[in-house]
């Protein structure tokens, strides 16, 4: 049985053109108002999960570059528990990793929330891995590990704020599959 690629053919060009606003905002969107979100995504993993770095071991401080292929930028996970860092760079600034995880945006973030199991990923050829794959391993046992949604847990660490983020989420799994959102 293999996985959802989340790249099916749209089910109209209006369809196909919505699948497409994402990575043109980010395109010509300046990453940096981007980076605190990022950053209190990173912290709020590492104050309320720290089992999750904990589970890394050895791992924990190494660079893992996450690369979701339909998108014009590439983020860097450093999940140092005293030190958590997610950043995201333009695709053309490579910056340096230990391991890396390629997928569209949509399968790893169905990975991460657990939707999607990351070995019928990469079985499928729909997830690539590069680099320290010992490394990537351990963070996938490690979100396995995850009790609940990974998902659901960073949405609601924004407060007052977590139903628009609720939305922003669900606008764009309608998106992609067609729905009315």
């Amino acid at each position: 049985m293999s996985a959802p690629t989340g790249a099916e053919n749209p089910a109209s060009p209006l369809q196909g053109l919505l699948q497409t606003i994402p990575g043109r905002v980010l395109e010509v969107m300046p990453l940096a108002p981007l980076q605190p979100l990022l950053g209190h995504i990173a912290a709020h993993v590492a104050r309320d999960r720290p089992e999750l770095f904990a589970r890394l071991g050895p791992h924990a401080r190494k660079r893992f570059l996450i690369d979701p292929i339909d998108l014009p930028i590439v983020m860097v996970l450093r999940p140092n528990p005293m030190r958590p860092r997610l950043r995201a760079f333009r695709r053309t600034e490579a910056p340096p990793f230990d391991a890396a995880i390629a997928g569209t945006f949509f399968n790893l973030l169905d990975m991460i929330d657990g939707t999607l199991d990351g070995d019928a990923l990469f079985f499928s050829r729909d997830l690539q891995v590069s680099g320290d794959t010992e490394a990537v391993v351990a963070l996938r046992n490690a979100l396995d590990d995850f009790e609940g949604s990974a998902l659901g847990s960073v949405v609601e660490s924004f407060g007052p704020l977590s139903k628009p983020a609720a939305l922003v989420v669900s606008a764009l799994r309608a998106i992609r599959t067609g729905e009315s959102s």
